[in-house]
């Protein structure tokens, strides 16, 4: 494998790694990630993308050029040694990988990019970290980029109760059951739970949480209900205008109050 940088039909540069060993047979290439930090994950996806040659587009390769190439990955505790003896028995097959759109040479004097994205389920991992590798057995491929991500539910306010991030089961086909904390000023009423799906959404929300005496829910929050006392602040005298401004109201109210009231005489009420 080699590390090659290309210009796509626009110009812009591709960073890839390329073999393309196929006038020979019995090929066994092999290309090794580095150290990938497991995190929270009981299992990942890996994300290929990649351009593979069609054999029939290069004469005199019919015995050997092949159009797959083979996934494998291993798992450590920690970074191996900087130059290890490799070793494809300590590795686990996780797919061979087949395009579903292969390159001519017309393609290539066009420089027309066809590209191919396939995605892996990987796992359990179970221990810190892991390694991933890519076998050619005597095809021509460029590997434009790996991508390595695991699902979650991300943390969410549901129904006045905070829920933190989860990580899915491994078995995709069973729920994690997630209870929430009520925000502040707000207590139960019934237990508030929420469902983590395989697919890292929540799911199936259940129970609630409600304001204490003397908070209202706002946006999603328990606020204090504030008396006219509260709301409205000290007059301040514009002449003969005495204006209340509501110097107490918070953010939580939706728009400004103003009351001007004119400072009469009592003479100018008519009496009875």
């Amino acid at each position: 494998w080699d590390a090659i940088t290309e210009m796509d039909e626009e110009n812009r540069p591709i960073h890839t790694f390329q073999v393309c060993h196929v006038m020979e047979p019995n090929q066994n290439n092999w290309l090794r990630s580095g150290w990938i930090l497991r995190q929270d994950a009981q299992k990942v996806y890996v994300e290929l993308r990649f351009t593979l040659r069609d054999c029939n587009s290069i004469p005199w390769v019919a015995g050997t050029c092949k159009e797959t190439f083979n996934l494998f990955y291993r798992q450590t505790d920690d970074p191996l040694p900087a130059t290890p003896r490799f070793r494809p028995a300590d590795y686990a097959k996780v797919d061979t990988i087949a395009a579903d759109e292969s390159f001519t040479q017309t393609d290539l004097g066009d420089r027309v990019l066809r590209l191919n994205t396939e995605v892996r389920e990987v796992g359990p991992v179970t221990r810190k970290g892991f390694y991933l590798a890519f076998q050619d057995v005597g095809a021509c491929i460029a590997l434009v980029s790996v991508k390595v991500f695991y699902k979650r539910c991300p943390s969410t306010h549901r129904n006045l109760a905070s829920f933190p991030d989860t990580v899915p089961r491994l078995d995709s086909s069973s729920l994690v059951e997630v209870l929430g904390s009520c925000v502040q000023h707000a207590e139960e009423r019934d237990p508030p739970k929420l469902y983590c799906g395989a697919d890292g959404d929540w799911l199936v929300p259940l129970g609630r949480c409600v304001c204490t005496t003397a908070h209202e829910d706002v946006d999603g929050d328990c606020r204090v209900l504030l008396s006219v006392n509260q709301a409205l602040g000290p007059p301040e005298r514009e002449g003969d205008v005495m204006v209340l401004t509501p110097a107490g109201l918070n953010s939580m109210c939706p728009r400004t109050l103003e009351l001007k009231l004119r400072l009469t005489d009592d003479e100018d009420f008519p009496h009875i």
